[in-house]
């Protein structure tokens, strides 16, 4: 009886003349290309967008050294594979191996996880390769950097995704009835090989051996992420999470942040999102928001995949609950605007400081009046723009939650100017 293998496994590469892309590091003079000439194994991280190759690279890199090749998964595994691999690399060492241990997601291991692997490194024993599609810099601790290589990998070009979509075209024996159809796939597959492979696949299930443009749209049109389930972000699917928080339906929050994580999407991405919503969306209308957002994230790292998207399920539900308000948003990009169009503008010699006694003979500072030795703190009068501007409003707080509360107060203060 056939096991089904998935065409993008069956169109793997084996060796590095096969490998498509990242010439950058590849070539004879570059960085893993001469490593690999000079039979020079390193730990690494491979940095770079979904579907560029980097579980590939790492199987021929640990081929060509004749190295023996464990895999971890950072969303499926923990301590316990880690100690069987490690039981398998000692054996290969008693037969002079060395082992090359693969950790997909490595940005999705906790600090203290990421930290298990360091003797392991030191001694030898093992060589590292992590693959992640987040900036190492924020999501590997320093101790493992320090240990490693990091290598970035670029988002396949147009050029080089033909090539692997003629592959694919060849080993489906299907033919496309004209460019533009290609140029479609293409472009859709947004620089991931997976992505094209997949595409391709799909339309040699569904169609015949020659394909036309209306089959090419029609399979476009479907949705990929039933049969890529990678690690790929579904910016669509994260617009209806975003928007269903904004719109106060907490079901509609948990259903979509559900179908994000069922596909394969990271986490940290709808964490990310909960924090942009809290100041977006949220702002002062309840300012815990943002609070929220951060504890959910921290428990995230702290706990890892299970209980950690509890905490942001916990955290999207109190967003879609809380009062909206865009006010901050809105005052900011205003601000943001003025800025650009008076930015030649000097300060007003009362608010500028006035360090030295020199400043001070120049009038720097004068005229300021402290608040806190004024009545309730405020000066009443005093004004804070450039003097050609006169006083601007940005901020109109919102009737909703605390900016209730934060407008009765504005509209005291700004009464008096």
């Amino acid at each position: 009886m056939s096991t089904y293998k998935p065409l993008a496994e069956t169109l793997r590469p084996v060796k590095i003349n096969e490998f498509v892309g990242q010439q950058h590091l590849l070539g004879s003079d570059k960085p893993i290309g001469k490593a690999l000439n000079d039979k020079q194994l390193h730990s690494m991280i491979l940095w770079g967008p979904s579907g560029v190759g980097k579980t590939t690279l790492a199987r021929i890199i640990c081929s060509q050294m004749g190295a023996h090749f464990e895999q971890m998964s950072a969303v499926l595994d923990g301590v316990k594979e880690l100690r069987n691999i490690i039981k398998h690399a000692e054996l290969y060492k008693q037969n002079d191996r060395s082992t090359v241990l693969f950790v997909d997601e490595i940005h999705r291991f906790n600090k203290a996880q990421q930290d298990g692997f360091l003797p392991h490194i030191e001694s030898g024993l093992l060589t590292l390769i992590g693959a992640t599609t987040e900036n190492p810099s924020f999501e590997i601790n320093s101790a493992l950097l320090s240990r490693t290589r990091v290598y970035i990998l670029e988002k396949l070009s147009d050029d080089e995704l033909e090539v692997i979509a003629l592959r694919a075209m060849k080993k489906q024996d299907i033919q496309l009835e004209s460019d533009s159809s290609l140029s479609l796939i293409i472009e859709n597959s947004d620089g991931d090989a997976r992505r094209l492979i997949n595409i391709i696949e799909q339309l040699a299930n569904s169609s015949g051996k020659a394909l036309n443009q209306t089959d090419v749209i029609s399979t476009l049109q479907k949705k990929l992420s039933s049969f890529d389930k990678g690690g790929d972000i579904y910016y669509q699917q994260l617009s209806a999470f975003h928007k269903s928080v904004r719109g106060s339906s907490p079901d509609g929050a948990l259903y979509w942040m559900a179908r994000m994580i069922v596909s394969g999407c990271d986490p940290k991405v709808i964490a990310r999102r909960l924090l942009a919503i809290a100041s977006e969306d949220i702002g002062n209308a309840d300012p815990r928001a943002l609070q929220i957002c951060v504890n959910a994230w921290d428990v995230y790292e702290r706990l890892g995949d299970k209980e950690g998207n509890r905490a942001i399920a916990q955290a999207a539900v109190f967003c879609a609950c809380a009062p909206k308000s865009n006010a901050v948003y809105s005052a900011f990009n205003s601000a943001i605007e003025a800025a650009k169009q008076t930015n030649d503008l000097e300060v007003p010699n009362h608010l500028r400081n006035a360090p030295t006694k020199l400043l001070k003979e120049l009038g720097q500072g004068k005229g300021y009046r402290y608040a806190h030795d004024e009545p309730g703190a405020i000066s009443q009068g005093q004004t804070y723009f450039p003097d050609e501007m006169g006083e601007q409003i940005y901020y109109e707080p919102t009737d909703r939650g605390l900016e209730i509360k934060i407008k009765e107060k504005l509209d005291q203060l700004r009464s008096a100017l």
